[in-house]
């Protein structure tokens, strides 16, 4: 795996950036909880000039307001899903990527396709069968509880980006 020559990180929500669990409400509301650490690392992320695109079978509001307080650009927020993969190469054709150059964190059957399409799929480490054969990489960490942040922190410290400067907090923000 070469954690260098990646540009961009891209990743599914329900199991990757949650536990997948799901508060239903009378009022159909889905919630979610997300980790806070593994919205940091989507901010240093940006910050550091890596692209950073979600694809998710989901289609709330909340999970839209989630990623706009991570500043990320919300034609970069891919929802209702059924096939992820014609959004992951849209979203390398975007931004002039090979998809080599690309890794995508998933968890599930759904994301099968994309993990073996991207330069380095990647798994939270409570990932199904069928997603864990698909992948490159297996993090330490479950889904929702840090493994955004550990394959973020894997890229930019294999490129010496994870670093920080007075004020670089402040530009997270």
């Amino acid at each position: 795996m070469n954690w260098k020559k990646i540009k961009a990180i891209t990743m599914d929500v329900d199991g990757v950036l949650t536990d997948g669990s799901l508060l239903a409400y009378d009022s159909h509301e889905m919630v979610r909880v997300f980790n806070a650490k593994d919205s940091f690392g989507i901010r240093v992320a940006l910050m550091r000039g890596l692209h950073v695109g979600v694809f998710t079978g989901g289609n709330t509001e909340g999970v839209r307001n989630r990623f706009s307080t991570c500043n990320l650009d919300p034609d970069d927020i891919h929802m209702g899903c059924r096939g992820k993969l014609p959004h992951f190469y849209a979203f390398c054709k975007k931004y002039g990527l090979d998809p080599s150059e690309v890794v995508f964190i998933g968890d599930d059957v759904p994301d099968v396709p994309v993990l073996k399409a991207a330069g380095i799929g990647a798994v939270p480490e409570d990932a199904s069968q069928a997603a864990q054969e698909a992948a490159d990489y297996m993090c330490e960490l479950p889904g929702g509880k840090g493994c955004v942040r550990e394959v973020i922190e894997k890229v930019l410290r294999a490129q010496k980006l994870w670093y920080f400067e007075e004020g670089d907090y402040e530009k997270l923000f």
